[in-house]
């Protein structure tokens, strides 16, 4: 992994000589993971062309020199922006960029205030995470077994389901088995949504109890070797009756033309317009209302955006979620997610429970 880090490295050192800056100040945990390997909670990570300068504090010093190969590890003396902005001034960085949306006001003032004046900062937001958005040969394998993982939770959710379990007991249980199978954890709060509350797209587990005929979204990941994965599902309690079916097969078919639609050289915009189009065709548009999907990886929402106007363009290695949901006020949602990663031939879908309407 050390020769993957250090390729990263040097891929920002020449995004930053291309840029006329000394230094790249990286601030957000995923990021300097992704350039080091380091899993500490507080840190700061200077890159460039020279090399690379943890700074974190005694609590997490060993952990980094265990962890991390050719960086050198500074000692924190202080709070953390005032040690940061000294450690720009006594490295002697003139010019150096940093990602004003991961530092506050705040934390900005105390930086500059450490370094004295002698050193000018520079907007430089998203190097990293635009290198992040293209997964190599071993992180599509790491996140393929996030997306199986993720398969064995969901499958055993689904048994769970029947009248009169509490939807925070399905939760709970879910979270269970994430951890149970290996996962770190949740890649995030995992949803469990019943009856009307299903018609919420980020609804939370509740203790709302299931009842019968009604519809219940299940939307989990795992972490999995620092990566993370993120799928849905929609199951029936009961039998559906002919408008669910409907919403259901619609929504069926503008998550497969999502899928359909991923290829290197799509925009994202194209790929969100394909679900767009079913669900338009099918008088059910004004019921999405949230974006077809996201980048994903060391966080579960990344770049790229799959969304209106987005004009990326997908590239080999990106993985994407699709998406598509339909949600009516006073009835319930319905909501369908696979992890999509862009091939050279295509594309590859990472979670594979079966869509079909499950019901019970």
């Amino acid at each position: 992994m050390e020769a993957n880090y250090a390729k990263r490295r040097k891929a920002v050192a020449q995004e930053l000589q291309a840029r006329g800056l000394d230094c790249l100040v990286v601030t957000h945990a995923a990021n300097w993971y992704y350039l080091t390997g380091f899993t500490g909670e507080s840190g700061a990570l200077l890159v460039s062309g020279d090399g690379a300068r943890l700074l974190t504090d005694g609590r997490f010093t060993v952990q980094a020199k265990e962890e991390t190969k050719s960086i050198r590890i500074e000692l924190q003396k202080g709070s953390l922006y005032t040690a940061l902005g000294e450690l720009l001034r006594k490295e002697g960085v003139k010019k150096f960029g940093f990602d004003p949306g991961q530092i506050t006001v705040e934390q900005w003032k105390a930086l500059r205030k450490g370094a004295g004046g002698k050193s000018k900062g520079v907007e430089a937001g998203r190097i990293v995470e635009r290198l992040r958005m293209r997964k190599d040969a071993g992180e599509l394998a790491v996140m393929r077994k996030a997306g199986i993982l993720a398969d064995e939770v969901m499958e055993s959710a689904i048994k769970m389901l029947r009248p009169g379990v509490r939807e925070r007991e399905v939760g709970a249980e879910i979270e269970y088995q994430m951890r149970k199978r290996g996962a770190r954890g949740p890649s995030f709060e995992t949803i469990v949504a019943s009856g009307t509350r299903a018609a919420l797209p980020h609804a939370r587990p509740t203790s709302k109890l299931l009842r019968k005929n009604e519809l219940v979204v299940l939307d989990l990941g795992v972490i999995l070797g620092h990566y993370c994965s993120d799928m849905t599902r929609t199951v029936y309690v009961g039998r559906a009756p002919k408008r669910v079916r409907g919403w259901y097969k619609a929504v069926q078919e503008a998550q497969a033309a999502g899928v359909a639609a991923v290829k290197a050289g799509v925009s994202c915009g194209m790929v969100d317009g394909a679900t767009r189009e079913v669900l338009t065709k099918s008088g059910l548009e004004q019921y999405f209302v949230h974006s077809t999907g996201h980048g994903l990886g060391l966080e579960v929402h990344e770049e790229p955006r799959v969304a209106r106007g987005q004009e990326f363009r997908l590239e080999p290695g990106n993985v994407i979620t699709i998406e598509p949901g339909v949600y009516v006020e006073g009835v319930g949602g319905i909501r369908i997610e696979d992890d999509v990663a862009v091939s050279a031939r295509g594309n590859e879908i990472l979670t594979r429970v079966k869509r079909d309407l499950i019901e019970l």
